[in-house]
Formats: C-alpha cells, structure tokens, sequence
C-alpha cells in the first residue's frame, strides 16, 4: 500500500464532500486501482499507461473541489495547482540517464512564493507558514528502479514507510502556504537544473516569493547525521558559484548577456557594445530579506529567508529568455557593496531556476563612469564575486533587521504610535534629540561689544578715509566676550573713550594662502547641495543618480556625464587629471594650474576610498555646453560638480591682510581694524568663471574689500585720528543650531556612522516616521521622536551610542577585507542586544511613562497654570503624563482617572493621514490646557460642555456619571476654539440624522459628523461629504449619489474567512 499525504482546503458551503480537479500520478498497477476504502466520487482513468518513459501511473480525477490551494511533493517531485484550475501539468521524466555535471552545484533550491506586502506585515514567523515534507534521497531512484523492473508494489511500500537512518542524508523541501487568506492562491515554484541536460522547469509569478535553499550534504563521515534545513545565505561562497571566466570579455567572441541596475544605463551601455551583447537591467535587488519576523534566525546559525518582489520576477524571465544561447552572463551592478550583493543574488536565482548551463561562463565586471572607453576596459578584466563584500552585505542586512525587528514590536506595545527604529536610524535621531536637549537647557548671557569709527585728522585728499575699529583693550586689559556684561558698564566705557585721543600704534602685513577644496565624496555633496543649492539630501541624490546613468546629448551621443556618486574616496584617476590640468592651462593660463597634482586624504572616521571621487567624467563637457540638455537642477548640480573639480587641481589664493592697531597715549585704550584684499585669485577663477548660482562660493560672494584695505595701507604708524563716534552693541549667547540635512550629514560623517549610501534614506525614514519635521531646511525633532530617543537612550544604551555604530562600521569594513568573520560578528552584537531585549520586554508601561514624564518635565508641564499640577476638575488628583490606550495619543490627565477623566494636554491623536489634500483644512489637535467650557443649557437644563480629548475638540450634553455616558459629538473642522457657540453646538448635538432607508436592502442611510467633517454611514460603508456642500442640504438622493461614488470606503473588519478542514490521507492498493 503507498499512502500519499496531501492537505486540501475547502469551503464547508456543501454538506457533501467537494473535491474536484485534483490529478495525481498513481503508479500503473495490473490489477484495478479500486479500492473499498476510496469513495465513490473517483472516476478512473487509463491514461498514460502507455507512457513508459514517464512515471507509469495511473490517473484519477476527484471531483467537486471548490478551492484548492496546496502544494503536493511526492518522492521529488511536485504538481503545483492554482484555485481556479487555471494552469498546465507538467511532465516528470523518471527513465532519463543521469549524467555528472561538469560544475558541482551545492545546493539545490525551493522558491516559494509568499504573501502580498500587506499579508507579509503580519509579522507571522514563516517557520508556521512553511511545511517540511521529508523525502529520503533513496526514494525516487528506487522508485524508477521499480518501475523499470515492474516490481510489486511491497517494496515502493517498504521504501516509504521506512524510517531514515540516521547515516543517511535527507534534502530538505519547504513550501509556504498563506493560512491568511483562503480566498487567495498559494503556489510553488520550484526550479531545478537537470543533471543532463539543463532543461527548466517553468515557474509561475505571483506577487512575490521566499527562496529559501537546502543543502545536499555529502556522504562524508564528517559530515553530521542530523538533516539541516539551510537557508541561502548559508551557501557556502568559499566555493564557486559558477563557472567564472577570467578571460577579457572585449572584444567579443560570442553573445553575452550584461546586467546593469537601471533601464536609464542599460539603454546608453547598449550603444556602446552593439548587438553581440544584450543589456539587460535587474532595477536593483532581485531579492530581499521578508518584511515579517523570522527573516534571520539566530538560532539557525544566522539563516534567512529571502523574498522575491513580484517584478522582480519579470526581470528574472527577461535574463533568463536572454541566456539561450549566449555564452557569457556579465553582471555589472554598481561597485560597492550593494552591488555586489546584486550580483550575488542574481547569480543564485538564476542558478535555482536552472537557467544557468554548464556551457555559460559568468563574469564579473566593474566602472566608475558609464564612458565607452570605460565599460570597454572594464570587460577586459573580469573577475568573480568577491565573497566578503557579500559577507559585509549579508552582515550588515542581518544586524539592521534583527535590531529593527526586535525593537520596533517593544515601540508599538510601550510607546503606540511609534513605528519603528533601526541601527542608523536611532543614532541620528539621538543627535537630533540631543541638540534639542540642548537647546531647552541653554541659559542665555548678556554680553556687549564696543566699536569706534575714526578718520584721519588730515587729509590728502577729498576721498573718504573712515573705517572702524573694534575695542580690544580697556584699562590695559585684554577684553573677552564676557568683559563687559551690562547696559551701564557699556556707557561708562563709551564715555571714557570719547573723551580719549587716539593715533596709529602699529601696522602688521602678511599674506596668506587659502588652499583649493577638495573634490566632492557623497557626504560633502550632499552639504554644499544643501547650503548652496537648497537641496535636500534625497533631493541631490536622485539628480545625481540621474547625471551618472547617462543623457544624450544634442548630437543624438548618450553618456554618463558623472562619475559614482556612492563614494568616500579623493582619489581621481591619472587619465582624468591629466585632462583636468590640461583645460586649466588652456582656459586660465599655465601660473593657475598646481605644480603638481594635490593628493587629498580622508580625514573622518571608517573611509574606505573604494572608488574615485565625484567628477565629470569628461571635464570638457562645460556647464554651458549642458545648458539646453539638462534640465534646471541637474544643470546647478552638475555646474557645482564640474567647477569643484577643476578647482581642486589649481593653485591656492593668495589673500594679503593687513592689521591696524589703534590706541591713546598710555596705550590702556586699544582698538584694532583689519582688512584684507586678493592678491592672486588661484582657484577662485573658476567660480567667477562660472556665471551661474550653482558656481558661486561662499569665499567668492562678491563683496569687495579692497577700498577698506587701500584705506588701512593708507595709513602709518603715529598717524594721528579724529574719533568720529563710538557704538555699543548689545548681544545675548545663542543657543547651538538644530542640525540642517546638511550640517547632520557633515556630523554623521565626522562621528562614522553609516556610509554615504545610507544618509538620504535614514533622513526620508525619520520624515516618514514623523520624528523629525523640516521647517526652513532645519530639522526639529517632533515629541514622539524625542521620545523614541529617550527611550532607546534607557533601555538599549548601546545602540543610540555614536560609537556602537561607528565601531560596527569598522567591524563590517574588516569582514569586507577578509579579517571577520561575519557570523562571529553577528552572535557577539546579538548577544548583547538580547539581552537588551529580554530585559526591555518585562517593562511595564507604567514604568515608560514615569521616566518620559521626570523626563520632559518641563516641555510637558511647563505651560500648566501657574505650572502647577493639581487637577482643576477634581482638586484632588495630580496631572501626569499618560499613553492613550485606544490609539496613538499621549495626553496630560488626571491620575484619579477613571473617577476624574479630565485631561489637561493632547499631545497626539490618530495618526492623520487623511483624505484630505489640503493640509491647511486640515483640523488640528488641541493643544492649549482648557477646563470643560459651558456654552450654556439647552430646553431641558442640561448643561453643553465643550471639552477636549485625545481625539480632538467635542461638544458633551450633560455631565459625566457613572454607567450613564453623556452624549458626545465631534467639532468638525475646529479653527478657533472660541468661535463655537451654543447655537453651534445645538446643532451639532442633532446629528447623526436619519435620511431615509436605503431602497436596495433598507437599512437606514445616516449623517454623521466627525472631527474631519460630515460623512453619509450605510452599513459598513461611509462616503465623505465635500467640504463645499451644506451638510443641512443633503437629501436621500443626495447621500445614495454619495454612496455610489468612487470615494466609499469600507468600515470594520473583513468578513468571516471560509473554514479550513484538512484531509488526511488517501489510500490505494
């Protein structure tokens, strides 16, 4: 007897048994296939008997099955079937001679496909959605042996229910099965080279996928007797992925296959290499770590599970299609490790597709600049994938996930509201909240600055000689900032200077040399993007990107016009140097080019200077040249580009200063006057050769110094002066400045923490998150950030530590070099954060409150009454701070609550994402602390309260008793608290107003209001009203016209999901 264990899913609409369109492969037996035991819906057939080259079995078909949704997998192999039937069978050859691969490929891969985005934000480990169905590795070829021999059917029966040994070696399957929703198909894709002949086996797409691998292990006595399912980052990449050629690539002997990362480089490299080479692009990761818990097990030696995005599997087919026939597949993603990892995971999935043969050589290539003579000279030297780039990667992609998976569930359950945190991510948003610390806990000091104007008692000529002074010394003391501290100090020294006489005591020259800057990397990019430009860093990088693809130019050409913009290093080539040095000489004369090449060094923390910095990767391609090609902002970006690049490799400026100290006769009364003026303007040439925005600098900002200087040259020593007046100043200390995008990258940079790549999407993810807002280019952080900050900065000290990150920077920079082992680096950092975790978990949100309220003390309370915090409804509770247990709101409240239920402060609502586009009308929270306002009585003497709570400003008939709530209705659109009047409220207190019942089901068909305005409730359907229609001229006819427009939303949960039952087993003999 061969017992097959299958699971069906169905509906339990029918009483009767409801399987249908399920055909399995039944080994052909002489005697019938009736069984007793089998019910009377099998119909038999005989087909495929003759098919003695297949699997002799016979079919049957079961009928009346109403929603299929599995995998089956039996003895190797597997039949996958969709919900509507929809698809075709496939062929499973059994008699085909096996034959020895010449490459020796490790693993052998399952790939699975998962759920949509919005099912994979369950956060369900995938360990309960993936099943492991145990196959012995004996079991299929001793099935083709018995089929080949026409054994009986005892022995495949022995085979099968025979326990695997412990020597023996099992492979390991997984299917996912999405238990969420039935209504949904779940299918598996699995694709296997065959040992002979390469031949495919077709895959289906769907919205995305999980790869997972499963190693083969060898017969070895080393090898251990437990199976072990190994996810595919446990490849081991010591050995090869593939047959790699070393050979140049260029000029070419074949057709080859090149994959890049954009459409937008594909497109220009295409022309470059002609019709021997297919360009093809992966528009980046092909592949990615499951956005659900259990993506990296720790416990499993620091195993993934990788997902497959849905387009990413177009451009899997596309490569795929491209690689029959052609003899080379080039991967050519960007030269870091991003791109590396790329080419790594392209690599696999193509292997686990079988679409690699063992006549196709793989290959390697990397550039700096998309430039014809570049990518030719790049294929001439390929090389394979460097394994600890994609150690790094792999690293670095497990660490991030483990500390944002484990600590954004702690955020959501202590701090509602808070979405999430990462390694990066927290650390900036500690130097943000630091800064803001710092800000509130600044003291301003009064201090006093004293200059002087003088002229010259005589004068040579009718030109104007007056210049100022400021007062260094005062009763022959050195003055500091704090020398002089009030109003009436300042008087009194105003006066003794007036009264002084003056002359010229000394004169001092010098000159001084201003060096160029160096050529932009990433980080600095981004800053003088932001000072100069107004950029911000997501801004500058997209054009970046966009300028390093490549445009065409008026003369029909494509070229990249910038070299890779995801750098730290200064290093420029020798080819573009000389090129440089040679327009410099051309276009400014030979006394501005350097005598030699100027060698820049990094000076911050964690460089690795993999690549060449930021330049024009034809420095003969001008700003103006590029006018009528590139579009406004790329053309500022590029200009500031070009001009820092050919001033990095000119002279320095040479400025002469000239100082003037000025003093009474005893010299106890000093003051001095400076100036200075340029003597060889070296590399400031170009940024006033450049006559546009993006080419001015901050040293070159057109003012002109030389007439103050000619007045000071003008004088010498013992000259006498005419004191014309004398000023004071007042001025207070300011507080240090909240960070800009541009100045926090600066301090990221400084400190190591992430990478260049990394910046512009930390920034984006602190916006989205709502921690931080921009206002005025200045990032402020919001409350929930500071927060999030606070609490990270308690329970996982480590991690909002600078140098935790920065350390973790250098420790990826040694497995990238081949010095780290990764997964040593993983379990040392995990063990720690563990226990963080485990520790942080036991936390009550009692306790998060109390320390956020000691805290923020005075942001929170600050603005109380008299800051007093004894509760004005109640007299008898305190005010504290609390976290809203029905949504996402922090509020100020009384601890007597439930007894007392006032509430002082609402720090936070609902999240407001809101249908609404205008942000203006978009009703804001009440902020100011208010007592319950009595608007007055309405006809039965109860009283109408305005009163504010967690979710808004609302109107209450009555006061609050037990087991009687009172009446509450929102205040739509709240402007301005004091305009709601009684009549007002009245009004509000009519609704929610029956129209009518609907004339299709007849349920009422209701108005309601809420804090975003009025809205038509039908069932669980709710349609807004416009903002430009009177609520009070709504008809029947209106509210069902509303209700069937486009803009009806759903209300409540879905409905009830179908019952799943599951069938054991089906037996035949």
């Amino acid at each position: 007897m061969i017992q097959f264990q299958r699971t069906f899913f169905f509906t339990n609409t029918t009483s009767s048994p409801t399987l249908r369109n399920c055909m399995f492969q039944l080994r052909s037996l002489h005697n019938p296939l009736i069984s007793p035991h089998l019910p009377w819906l099998v119909n038999l057939t005989t087909k495929a008997v003759q098919h003695r080259n297949c699997f002799s079995f016979r079919s049957f078909s079961v009928t009346n099955f109403n929603t299929l949704k599995s995998v089956t997998s039996i003895s190797g192999f597997g039949l996958p079937f969709w919900v509507n039937g929809v698809g075709r069978s496939l062929r499973y050859l059994s008699a085909v001679p096996e034959k020895k691969s010449k490459w020796k490929k490790p693993v052998k891969a399952v790939a699975v496909r998962g759920k949509d985005k919005k099912d994979a934000s369950s956060g369900e480990s995938v360990d309960k959605n993936v099943k492991n169905v145990e196959l012995e590795k004996s079991s299929l070829s001793e099935e083709i042996k018995s089929d080949k021999q026409d054994s009986k059917i005892n022995n495949v029966k022995k085979t099968k229910k025979k326990k695997p040994p412990s020597k023996k070696k099992d492979v390991k399957t997984s299917a996912a099965t999405d238990s969420t929703d039935s209504s949904k198909a779940v299918g598996e894709e699995v694709s296997k080279k065959s040992p002979s002949k390469g031949k495919k086996k077709t895959n289906v797409k769907e919205s995305s996928a999980v790869s997972t691998s499963k190693e083969i292990q060898d017969g070895s006595a080393s090898t251990r007797s437990k199976k072990k399912d190994v996810n595919s980052s446990q490849v081991d990449l010591e050995k090869p992925l593939g047959n790699f050629t070393g050979k140049p690539l260029y000029p070419p002997t074949g057709k080859s296959v090149m994959v890049v990362e954009s459409a937008t480089k594909a497109k220009v490299i295409q022309r470059y290499l002609g019709d021997m080479y297919e360009v093809l692009p992966s528009y980046g990761h092909v592949r990615d770590l499951a956005a659900r818990s259990g993506s990296v097990r720790p416990d499993d030696d620091f195993s993934m599970v990788w997902e497959v995005p849905s387009s990413a599997w177009t451009q899997l087919k596309s490569i795929n299609l491209a690689l029959s026939g052609a003899e080379n597949l080039i991967i050519a993603s960007d030269p870091d490790r991003e791109g590396e990892a790329i080419a790594w995971h392209i690599i696999e999935m193509l292997h686990q597709q079988g679409a690699l043969r063992d006549n196709v050589f793989l290959a390697r290539v990397v550039f700096h600049e998309i430039t014809e003579q570049s990518i030719k000279t790049a294929l001439q030297a390929p090389r394979e994938i460097d394994v600890n780039l994609v150690h790094a990667y792999l690293a670095r992609r497990a660490l991030d996930y483990l500390i944002g998976f484990n600590i954004s569930p702690l955020l959501w359950r202590k701090l509602p509201g808070c979405q999430s945190a990462g390694r990066v991510q927290s650390a900036a948003l500690s130097l943000i909240c630091d800064r803001e610390m710092e800000i509130d806990q600044f003291k301003p000091k009064e201090y006093w600055t004293m200059e002087a104007k003088f002229d010259r008692k005589e004068r040579i000529s009718n030109k104007d000689v007056t210049f100022r002074g400021r007062l260094t010394h005062f009763d022959s003391n050195k003055l500091t900032q704090f020398s002089i501290t009030s109003d009436g100090q300042a008087r009194d020294i105003e006066g003794k200077v007036n009264s002084a006489e003056f002359q010229v005591i000394s004169m001092k020259k010098n000159k001084v040399r201003r060096n160029p800057p160096t050529p932009y990397i990433t980080s600095t990019l981004q800053q003088d993007a932001g000072n100069k430009l107004k950029f911000s860093a997501s801004q500058t990088m997209k054009i970046a990107q966009k300028l390093y693809e490549g445009v065409e130019l008026s003369n029909g050409k494509a070229v990249g016009l910038i070299t890779y913009m995801r750098t730290d290093g200064f290093h420029i080539s020798d080819e573009a140097v000389a090129n440089i040095r040679s327009l410099i000489i051309e276009r400014y004369g030979q006394n501005f080019v350097a005598q030699s090449p100027p060698k820049y060094f990094k000076k911050v923390k964690n460089a690795q200077e993999a690549h060449e910095a930021i330049r024009p990767t034809d420095i003969r391609y001008l700003p103006s040249m590029l006018a009528g090609v590139l579009d406004e902002e790329s053309l500022k970006l590029y200009t500031l580009i070009w001009s820092r690049t050919v001033s990095c490799q000119m002279e320095p400026a040479i400025l002469e200063k000239i100082q003037v100290d000025i003093g009474n006769a005893d010299k106890s009364i000093m003051l001095r006057s400076a100036s200075s003026r340029v003597e060889f303007p070296g590399y400031q040439a170009v940024f006033t050769d450049i006559v546009t925005e993006a080419g001015q600098d901050r040293d070159s900002d057109g003012s002109n110094h030389d007439l103050a200087f000619e007045v000071l040259n003008s004088l010498k020593t013992e000259d006498l002066l005419h004191l014309v007046e004398t000023e004071g100043s007042q001025h207070h200390t300011q507080p240090p400045p909240r960070y800009s995008e541009a100045s926090l990258v600066k301090k990221l940079e400084e400190l190591g923490i992430g990478r260049p790549s990394t910046y512009a999407s930390t920034l984006r993810v602190l916006q989205d998150r709502k921690y931080v807002t921009v206002k005025s280019r200045v990032l402020s952080p919001e409350f929930r950030g500071r927060m999030v900050s606070a609490f990270l900065s308690h329970h996982f000290s480590e991690v909002t530590d600078y140098s935790f990150t920065a350390d973790m920077e250098t420790e990826l920079d040694n497995v990238s070099a081949g010095i780290t082992k990764w997964k040593g680096l993983l379990g040392d950092y995990w063990t720690r954060f563990k226990s963080y975790c485990e520790r942080t978990s036991n936390v009550h949100i009692h306790q998060v409150e109390k320390m956020l309220e000691k805290k923020f003390a005075d942001y929170l309370f600050g603005s109380l009454p008299d800051k007093s915090r004894v509760c004005p409804s109640c007299n008898e509770g305190t005010l504290i701070f609390k976290v809203s247990r029905f949504g996402a709101g922090y509020f100020i409240g009384c601890d007597q609550h439930p007894r007392c239920k006032y509430i002082a402060k609402t720090l936070y609502g609902n999240d407001d994402d809101g249908d609404d586009d205008d942000e203006e009308d978009t009703p804001k929270q009440n902020t100011m602390i208010e007592e319950p306002k009595l608007l007055g009585f309405n006809s039965a003497n109860e009283k109408i309260l305005l009163k504010s709570g967690p979710y808004g400003i609302y109107i209450q008939l009555g006061e609050d008793r037990k087991g009687h709530p009172p009446k509450r209705v929102s205040v739509p659109r709240v402007k301005d608290v004091d305009s709601i009047t009684l009549e007002d409220a009245l009004v509000l207190l009519q609704y929610p107003l029956t129209l009518g019942k609907h004339p299709q089901d007849g349920n009422p068909v209701e108005l309601k209001v809420a804090t975003r305005g009025y809205s038509i409730w039908h069932g669980s359907k709710i349609a807004p009203v416009p903002k430009n229609m009177k609520p009070n001229g709504i008809t029947l006819e209106k509210a069902l016209e509303l209700l069937s427009g486009k803009n009806v939303r759903s209300r409540g949960r879905p409905g009830r999901k179908p019952k799943v039952e599951d069938v054991e087993a089906i037996e035949a003999f």
